[in-house]
């Protein structure tokens, strides 16, 4: 990753074309040619980030606006599976098998992870499996192509992805590589751990102390940088994640929770017809929700660390399918 063309590179590329073609906004070509948002996005970056006009000239000459990235976000939204189609998505033998591989070869790192930032190997092993089946599916789109087709040309979330069009710029300014050469997913999202480039910078670590970033290619970057997000999201070592729950009565529909926080406590709950067979704290704040499984309803209670989960994507059934392989993979080391 870091043999890339540096920005220093780039800025003397950008002196070259502002030369034949002027200087500034005025000078991009390609896809972006004349565009009053992008000239107002590279006298933003110039006049607020300090980075000269040249240079971002020189790569908005090479960006690509892609039809097929608008065509992908634009879609209607598929209808939610339910659990029982869901889990067979993310839960297979082969998924499982690599997760063991990976945990395998990349045990130091995992337990140097666990010991800083108090978040267990398998943890950290599925959200990877899940997120790019260990780096096998990282995205093939290249960032800057999706970012500014994003920022520029999807208004219902233009601001978000300038935002990310931004961060982005900087942390390859940071990391000091060439932002036209990293590849990620259609929506931006980057590496093994699919970070977006404001996570990147707010939580990504430089892992293995060789003075670079690198979730791309580098897995022991990617293992500390999602055991960093998980700690600052407020991950508990040595906490479960999920409690399973007998519900019955009447009134058990009123527990379920509208969203994700946890808004009703075990004690409450209980009250409710919600029953964990666990030993839980009384006042702890759960999210209780009902999954639709292969023999029939189940009832749960997401705890904090599920939360946590959560909040690395905002959906209740990819936090447990995160934790039902975190399980599998743990039991198949278990048997080697």
């Amino acid at each position: 990753m870091h043999s890339l063309r540096s920005w220093a590179a780039r800025t003397l590329i950008g002196v070259g074309i502002a030369g034949m073609f002027g200087t500034g906004a005025q000078a991009l070509a390609a896809d972006y040619d004349g565009s009053p948002q992008v000239a107002e996005f590279v006298e933003e970056m110039t006049r607020d980030y300090g980075f000269a006009s040249e240079q971002l000239v020189s790569l908005f000459a090479e960006v690509e606006r892609k039809q097929a990235i608008l065509d992908a976000i634009s879609r209607p939204a598929e209808k939610v599976k339910p659990w029982k189609e869901y889990r067979p998505i993310f839960i297979t033998d082969k998924r499982i098998a690599q997760g063991v591989e990976f945990w395998s070869k990349n045990q130091a790192a995992l337990e140097k992870a666990e010991a800083e930032y108090g978040v267990p190997p398998q943890f950290i092993v599925a959200i990877i499996g899940v997120e790019t089946f260990y780096g096998g599916n990282t995205g093939s789109w290249r960032v800057m192509d999706a970012l500014s087709t994003l920022a520029f040309d999807y208004p219902p979330r233009a601001p978000f992805f300038r935002k990310e069009l931004r961060e982005f710029l900087l942390l390859t300014r940071e990391e000091q590589v060439d932002p036209i050469t990293l590849k990620g997913s259609y929506a931006g999202a980057m590496g093994l751990p699919q970070f977006m480039p404001s996570s990147f910078r707010a939580y990504a670590v430089d892992f293995d102390g060789d003075g670079h970033i690198n979730i791309w290619s580098n897995p022991t970057d990617a293992i500390g940088s999602v055991a960093s997000y998980f700690k600052r999201h407020g991950w508990q070592a040595g906490g479960q994640v999920a409690s399973r729950v007998e519900a019955s009565g009447a009134r058990v529909d009123e527990g379920l929770t509208q969203g994700l926080d946890p808004v009703k406590n075990v004690a409450e709950l209980r009250e409710l017809g919600w029953k964990s067979k666990d030993k839980l704290a009384e006042d702890l704040p759960v999210t209780a929700f009902r999954l639709q499984g292969a023999e029939g309803d189940e009832y749960w209670f997401g705890l904090p660390n599920f939360y946590t989960i959560t909040r690395y994507n905002r959906s209740v059934m990819y936090a447990m399918a995160v934790n039902q392989l975190a399980e599998l993979l743990v039991e198949a080391r278990g048997n080697r």
